[in-house]
């Protein structure tokens, strides 16, 4: 069964089960995979590639981060505590992230590789690690840590 399958059957178990928060993260994840299916040429009723689901849930996590971040700014607890509840329930379906000893290897043999002498060199070094690492660690923290070896 394919991930985006999984979704959808998860989205009906959900409903049956009467868990509102569940369900309507789920339909915003399926909303999401099918507008994707549909920018394919795919039809509403599509299956998406599992690469291309992690991607929109990778997105989506993200989204909900962001949210959660700005609504927390803004004193509103309640708010950004659902929008954690909402990324946890994508989460679920991506692979597990590196822990960041292995991160830090990958990104300190692509260091090597490139031949990265300082912080001119941080996109050659990110366009060699982020292949080895897409859907397993976020864009955001693989640039983190680059900037901190090329620099410190």
């Amino acid at each position: 069964m394919s991930l985006h399958q999984q979704i959808t059957a998860d989205l009906t178990s959900a409903m049956k089960a009467r868990d509102k928060e569940r369900t309507s993260a789920l339909r915003m994840v399926v909303s999401a995979l099918k507008n994707q299916a549909i920018a394919q040429g795919d039809g509403p009723q599509g299956v998406v590639a599992d690469d291309e689901v992690e991607k929109v849930l990778a997105s989506e996590v993200k989204r909900r981060r962001e949210a959660a971040a700005a609504y927390r700014d803004a004193g509103r607890e309640g708010q950004a505590e659902a929008e954690e509840a909402e990324a946890a329930v994508y989460e679920a379906y991506l692979p597990e992230q590196l822990p960041d000893e292995e991160l830090a290897a990958l990104v300190d043999a692509a260091i090597a590789e490139v031949g990265a002498e300082g912080p001119g060199d941080m996109g050659q070094v990110m366009k060699a690690v982020m292949p080895n690492v897409q859907g397993r660690a976020e864009g955001s923290r693989v640039s983190a840590l680059v900037k901190q070896r090329l620099v410190g």
